[in-house]
């Protein structure tokens, strides 16, 4: 089983809640559906479907350290592969 819980090695603070832990669900199709209706470039969809999937807001995502949003595109991956 495929841990999905990513530790940020910087924690985000947004509207007085921080965010040390990010727990990924497994994805379904219509989490890509959903955020591709919204438009946008590939990133912004991306950001959308990982805030979507971690049930945090995009600003969330969007203000992550680089090495920790990687992370997060691993632990998507693995639920691809």
């Amino acid at each position: 089983m495929q841990d999905n819980t990513l530790t940020l090695k910087t924690p985000i603070e947004h509207k007085g809640h921080t965010y040390s832990t990010l727990t990924m669900r497994e994805p379904r199709v219509r989490d890509t559906v959903i955020a591709d209706k919204q438009g946008g470039t590939d990133a912004e969809v991306e950001i959308r479907i990982f805030a979507n999937l971690c049930e945090v807001p995009p600003a969330v995502v969007e203000n992550m350290a680089m090495r920790d949003y990687r992370g997060l595109q691993s632990i998507y991956e693995g639920f691809l592969s």
